[in-house]
């Protein structure tokens, strides 16, 4: 099977998976999406598990304007071939929060420069990218990841500007802080400071 012909069989299963109620909550709650089947996560999973992961297949899906694919997207690339700027291309096209956090989780997360990223995108001037940093971070450390001295040091000092910044950037940081605060006594310490100064 090809990738098109893979790409109709999955849009096909999304339609037999459509759930219109979610799919208008969604809307009317500000996720626009040009086409939105409001297939629920634990279905996607479903879907996702017939399918090898693929490269190309997930590129392709990326590309679709369709919420599940973007979603689906983040689940079937493989790490190996996601390179640094395919990733940036992602995070310029990201249509809304709720991409970016699945993404985070579902791939993000998982590559091999993952931190390196989440630190260079913490400190960008654009917002997605942002968010995209401070989710991955809340992601590894909830791993457990620990940063080192410096990493740990940049981190509170972006962050604590964050906590001022737009609501979904003030709301990533807010997560990534709170995952960091579970490391140790001295990152709880750090992050009570910042947090108890930002009026949380």
């Amino acid at each position: 099977m090809d990738i098109q012909e893979t790409i109709r069989k999955i849009k096909t299963e999304l339609r037999l998976s459509m759930n219109g109620i979610a799919s208008s909550y969604m809307r009317d709650n500000g996720m626009k999406y040009k086409l939105n089947f409001g297939v629920e996560l634990p279905r996607l999973r479903d879907i996702a598990t017939g399918y090898p992961a693929n490269h190309e297949l997930a590129q392709a899906l990326w590309k679709e304007d369709i919420r599940e694919c973007k979603l689906l997207a983040a689940m079937l690339q493989p790490t190996d071939t996601f390179y640094s700027d395919i990733a940036e291309i992602w995070v310029e096209s990201m249509p809304n929060i709720e991409i970016a956090q699945h993404t985070a989780q579902n791939l993000f997360c998982r590559l091999p420069y993952a931190s390196q990223k989440a630190y260079e995108w913490m400190a960008s001037d654009k917002e997605m990218f942002q968010i995209c940093g401070y989710l991955i971070l809340a992601r590894l450390f909830m791993q457990g990841k620990q940063p080192n001295e410096r990493s740990a040091c940049e981190f509170i000092d972006q962050a604590h500007t964050a906590l001022y910044a737009s609501f979904p950037v003030r709301r990533a940081a807010l997560s990534a802080i709170q995952k960091y605060q579970t490391l140790n006594n001295e990152a709880f310490e750090a992050g009570e400071k910042i947090l108890h100064e930002a009026g949380f």
